[in-house]
């Protein structure tokens, strides 16, 4: 149990932060939607709740996810959190199934919701706040875990250029508040207008919207989870491994090298060409050496690294320049 407790202090806390919000949410948003039967505030109650599951289960599988590797399980349980994104996305989907569904039921026949018009106002102004104070955090932590720190409200556009490179549970946080505020603001403005026009289609039409962007994050989430389930190579960190590797005196060519994400880390696979001339216990020092550089570079916890005789061929191919190998190792 306690192994336990230490795990979930691990766990990705934009996650839990924006779990807690969301429920929040999703109860203000179910007393609005009961006294003024409004479709848009549907919509938003099955966007906050389904977050809510969805960022409860991935912090929970962030935490699991840096359990310590077993006999059984050697190479860890890093793809546990890809395992639990996958799962969490089907909450969301059938969220926004039931969305869609609502909101077009209401497009074709639209009925006037006009009473408790401030209720609803003023739980989505709640909900924009909050959902831009958790979007703003999951856009600092994104930041922060490239090596960039960023205080400022332009944390938000700036992170969008290394969202790629975020931990799968940040990721989805940001991608889930995006679509949460952006919702909240589609919500507000429909029902404002549709109060003042007589256009109450438009609630309807808003709340599949919604239910769409909620469909994309899902197919994005998926996508990029499916993939690290599988096991996806990190293209970036594998040429700045390589060339760091290239860089030592000792090693005349890299055959083979493999960087595969094992969810938020990096487990790496190096075969090394070298001088066979060299003693075994001078190789043994070269390993060492290569696997603590290896090893203080962002996310890799795990290496192995093996020797072979060059062979006079080269098969490694790429080549960055010395400035963009040192921007590789500030972020």
């Amino acid at each position: 149990m306690g192994e336990i407790f230490k795990l979930l202090k691990g766990g990705n806390k934009p996650s839990l932060v924006a779990a807690f919000v969301n429920l929040l949410l999703g109860v203000l948003k179910g007393a609005a939607y009961f006294f003024t039967g409004n479709v848009a505030m549907f919509a938003e109650i099955m966007h906050s709740l389904g977050d809510a599951a969805n960022q409860f289960f991935v912090f929970i599988g962030s935490a699991l996810s840096k359990k310590a590797p077993t006999k059984r399980y050697p190479n860890g349980f890093g793809r546990v959190v890809n395992l639990v994104c996958l799962g969490a996305v089907l909450i969301v989907a059938i969220l926004s199934y039931e969305t869609i569904k609502e909101g077009w039921h209401h497009f074709i026949h639209p009925a006037e919701s006009s009473e408790g018009m401030y209720i609803a106002l003023g739980v989505l102004l709640i909900g924009i706040i909050l959902e831009g104070v958790v979007l703003h955090k999951a856009a600092k932590e994104v930041l922060h875990e490239v090596g960039i720190e960023h205080k400022g409200l332009l944390a938000v556009p700036k992170s969008v250029a290394f969202l790629n490179r975020a931990k799968p549970a940040t990721k989805l946080v940001w991608m889930e508040d995006l679509v949460a505020t952006s919702g909240n603001v589609l919500a507000f403005l429909a029902i404002v207008i549709a109060y003042f026009t007589g256009f109450h289609a438009l609630e309807g039409l808003v709340s599949m919207v919604i239910g769409i962007m909620m469909f994309y994050v899902v197919g994005r989430v998926f996508l990029d989870n499916a993939r690290g389930a599988i096991g996806e190579t990190d293209e970036e960190m594998l040429v700045h491994i390589g060339n760091l590797v290239m860089e030592d005196p000792n090693v005349t060519d890299i055959p083979r090298l493999e960087v595969v994400k094992e969810g938020e880390f990096l487990h790496v696979e190096l075969i090394a060409e070298t001088d066979p001339n060299l003693s075994l216990a001078y190789l043994d020092d070269v390993r060492d050496h290569l696997k603590e550089l290896i090893l203080s570079q962002k996310g890799v916890t795990k290496v192995t690294i093996a020797f072979d005789e060059e062979d006079g061929i080269t098969e490694w191919k790429y080549h960055l320049t010395k400035d963009n190998t040192d921007s590789d190792r500030k972020s």
